[in-house]
């Protein structure tokens, strides 16, 4: 009988724990936080070396979470950089090059799925606050493109009226986009002084907004690309002149994102990413950043045009105070998105790589080992596998040589400086001084059958060789 009463009370009791384990909710799906700032380059951190200002709250998001060294932005120019993020695949896949301008009359192809359009599967809402660059005409804005809120400008600040003279004709007024209709006029510098801390002030609002339900929010900042202004705040507070207080006023901003985050009690579900479009557009002089070291800047495929900065953060998630050194692109953030969030991957062909083991802590293997290196309108310039880099005969910009410019105008550029063929060991020599092609052929080899695989995909324009896989901007309608 005791036995009897022993069998059902534990079967009683197994019955409620499983009864209590269908009734644990499921893990919350965690916030995304995606800020994307425009021509930062490797150095521009305090944490990475910047002198005459400091970037405190960037450092202390560093070593809560994990900085990536080895960080390449799909393509060193605006528009391209910006459709590769959100879409995960190679710029030239989707059609997108070079930085567009007010009347480019093409955009993000609303046909192609961005990271908004697929966390919304999931019940996600989605806001932008800042530059958006993939299209000005109405259909290619980011309401319709998946996000729920827009505030921002349209493209690069410099494409205004106050643009150098001989530009002036080209660029209509430039205005503030709210949701999809134009806001007040940004005219002057003072007005350029007013992006960092009204976007600042809209991306707290909108965490504010939507902590009950999960978010994705993506803070691309159009400073520090020219024209630079810094607001009352920050003015003359750094030791590096204006670049410096605009660099001291970024950090705040994402100071103040991050204190938001722990104030709505949503900090230990949210992921921060942080990281540029692409590399210092150095022919400003004191009005541009540092590659860091790396050769180059915006505009070309050497490491200082496309190596970015880059950190992480998600607490108890993302292992803190730690440096991965494993090669990552922005197009590999999508499918690692879509892993944490448990949304579907595009239904079409994309070409970033799911990093979720990575960015947790396992480096027992490298989620990625290939990168190509893709500039103007479909030239591949570049192939790398891990610590190799082939370089293929082209011309491209350089900023070696000219003097830089001062306060605000820019120097000469060469643009059609010749880059010769050459191969590079970024493990021992990042800054691509030492041309070791004669004595690695296998090496090189290796990376032209890369080189040959990616030219049938997305072809090369140095070659003259059109791609099969290639997809179409998306046109403006006709008015």
């Amino acid at each position: 009988m005791l036995r009897l009463l022993s069998v059902v009370f534990l079967s009683l009791g197994l019955c409620f724990l499983m009864g209590f384990q269908q009734e644990k909710p499921a893990p919350k799906k965690p916030n995304i936080v995606l800020f994307f700032i425009d021509d930062l380059g490797y150095g521009d951190l305090s944490v990475n070396g910047a002198l005459g200002y400091k970037t405190p709250n960037l450092d202390k998001m560093a070593a809560e979470g994990t900085r990536f060294t080895n960080f390449m932005a799909a393509q060193a120019v605006c528009s391209a950089s910006r459709a590769a993020l959100l879409t995960g695949c190679y710029a030239n896949r989707v059609g997108i090059s070079g930085a567009l301008g007010p009347s480019a009359g093409i955009g993000l192809n609303p046909e192609e799925e961005t990271i908004a359009e697929i966390v919304k599967t999931q019940g996600y809402t989605t806001g932008i606050f800042g530059k958006w660059h993939l299209g000005s005409e109405l259909e290619f804005l980011p309401l319709q493109q998946g996000f729920d809120q827009y505030y921002g400008v349209p493209y690069s600040h410099d494409m205004w009226p106050m643009h150098p003279a001989q530009a002036r004709a080209q660029y209509p007024p430039l205005f503030w986009i709210d949701g999809n209709n134009n806001g007040k006029e940004i005219k002057t510098l003072d007005d350029v002084s007013e992006l960092t801390p009204q976007i600042t002030a809209r991306a707290v609002s909108f965490i504010k907004e939507n902590k009950n339900k999960p978010f994705f929010m993506y803070v691309p900042h159009p400073l520090p690309h020219v024209p630079l202004s810094a607001s009352a705040r920050f003015k003359g507070k750094s030791q590096r002149g204006v670049f410096g207080d605009v660099l001291m006023e970024l950090d705040w901003s994402v100071g103040e994102i991050l204190k938001e985050l722990k104030a709505q009690g949503v900090d230990q579900n949210t992921l921060v990413i942080f990281t540029s479009d692409n590399g210092p557009w150095l022919n400003y002089g004191d009005h541009a950043g540092s590659s860091g070291g790396f050769r180059e800047g915006k505009g070309t495929s050497f490491e200082g045009g496309q190596r970015e900065p880059c950190i992480m953060r998600w607490p108890g998630v993302v292992p803190a105070n730690r440096v991965c050194n494993k090669l990552l692109s922005t197009i590999d953030i999508l499918p690692t998105i879509a892993k944490l969030t448990g949304a579907k991957l595009p239904s079409r062909k994309i070409d970033g790589i799911d990093f979720t083991d990575l960015l947790k802590g396992d480096e027992s293997k490298s989620p990625r080992e290939e990168f190509l290196y893709y500039y103007r309108k479909n030239n591949l310039e570049a192939v790398r596998k891990n610590d190799w880099k082939l370089v293929f005969a082209h011309q491209g910009r350089s900023y070696e040589g000219p003097v830089p410019g001062k306060d605000g105008k820019p120097g000469l550029t060469l643009e059609n400086h010749v880059v010769p063929r050459a191969l590079y060991n970024l493990g021992r020599d990042p800054g691509e001084r030492y041309d070791v092609l004669e004595q690695n052929p296998q090496i090189v080899a290796e990376l032209e059958k890369i080189a040959e695989r990616a030219r049938e995909d997305l072809g090369d324009d140095l070659q003259q060789r059109t791609g099969k896989n290639q997809r179409q901007a998306g046109k403006a309608e006709k008015k």
